[in-house]
């Protein structure tokens, strides 16, 4: 059965960032959510095997499978891909996913963060995605996908030689758009250009569209004084075609209260609304930025093989966002990939063919000095 994004709920319950008191869960908190929730008629739980250390599978079914029908609910969890030794650990991983959320099947099951290098490395090799149309035929996954967050290219090589591929999920909102690392504008149009149902997370990206500064939010004020910023990014991502569920970590009920009132009676943006996203786009991007094109003249003759344009990207995100950590992962699968900005030895060959002249040697410096000295 194929995937109809318009019957999905358009949101769904992340059951990453739970509340908990001294370490532990609170499973009563959990359950009144759960309960409000589903009595708004949405119904899509999203789960993981290493959310809360394991322990969010088994809230799933202390708060969920064992207080409802079990075809009043969906299940999405996911296969890591570094806790994967052997093809045996496949069905053991499987098997204990199973019986920590007290389900006999997942109606939702990913490759979890797949991306250039180790991941998707992993799942190939450990052969996960014929094994996973296997779980499919013996009726323990309804529908297949990944989550993903890397590059454009690799999602194109995935999707267009997997076609048992059902959904893929990707970091979707609208300050990573035209970013040079998350590329959400990219992936979402690989995806749509071939149909593929779209899930998406982080639409508040962490919560940094939630919490915007003065000069933000009174844009977003001045036009809907009583919504909430997380309301605005929510509804950006909701109005885009082919997007079926959006996750939220819903931490506390007035996240869950306010996700509610956004897509009770949803209206998509209008053309007013989303000119005052581009305004907040433009203030939050302000911060002085590296102006490399990425034309890759500093790359050929690198004795070091040092991949300098995606260093700078990194850098770039990272004085943009200084809290976010997606910088950091990025850097650190670009040096597993190729040399570190620390191998730079400052021959200033890359200088010399720069056609922005760069001061490429300290932006390497730089670079050391944010993800390498840590």
């Amino acid at each position: 059965m194929s995937i109809d994004v318009n019957k999905m709920p358009k949101i769904g319950f992340g059951l990453m960032r739970l509340p908990e008191a001294d370490g532990q869960i609170e499973l009563g908190r959990v359950c009144d959510m759960v309960d409000e929730y589903m009595k708004a008629g949405f119904n899509y739980f999203d789960t993981a095997y290493v959310y809360h250390g394991g322990n969010s599978e088994k809230i799933v079914k202390e708060a969920i499978v064992k207080r409802y029908p079990r075809e009043s609910f969906t299940v999405a969890t996911k296969l890591p891909a570094w806790c994967l030794n052997s093809m045996e650990d496949r069905d053991k991983i499987f098997n204990e996913q199973l019986e920590r959320c007290g389900v006999d099947y997942f109606d939702y099951y990913l490759l979890h963060s797949i991306e250039d290098g180790n991941n998707y490395d992993t799942y190939v090799k450990y052969d996960c995605f014929n094994w996973g149309v296997q779980k499919k035929e013996e009726g323990k996954i309804k529908h297949l996908g990944f989550s993903y967050h890397g590059s454009p290219e690799l999602l194109e090589k995935i999707v267009d030689s997997h076609p048992e591929i059902e959904f893929v999920q990707i970091q979707l909102n609208y300050i990573d758009w035209n970013d040079s690392i998350i590329h959400s504008g990219e992936l979402y149009r690989i995806l749509s250009e071939r149909n593929i149902p779209i899930i998406v997370m982080e639409p508040v990206k962490g919560g940094k569209l939630a919490n915007l500064d003065d000069e933000c939010s009174a844009i977003l004020k001045g036009i809907h004084p009583d919504k909430s910023a997380a309301s605005w990014a929510l509804r950006f991502v909701a109005s885009l075609p082919g997007v079926g569920t959006i996750l939220s970590g819903m931490s506390t009920e007035e996240q869950l209260s306010d996700n509610m009132a956004t897509f009770t009676n949803f209206e998509p943006l209008n053309d007013e609304e989303k000119e005052a996203i581009e305004k907040v786009k433009a203030v939050m991007l302000r911060v002085e930025l590296i102006g490399c094109t990425a034309c890759k003249y500093c790359v050929d003759g690198c004795p070091m093989s040092i991949s300098i344009p995606d260093v700078i990207s990194a850098i770039n995100n990272k004085r943009k966002f200084p809290g976010d950590m997606r910088p950091q992962f990025f850097y650190n699968g670009l040096a597993d990939r190729t040399a570190p900005a620390s191998a730079c030895i400052a021959c200033g060959q890359c200088e010399g063919v720069c056609p922005q002249h760069l001061p490429i040697i300290t932006i390497m410096q730089e670079a050391v000095e944010k993800f390498e000295n840590k």
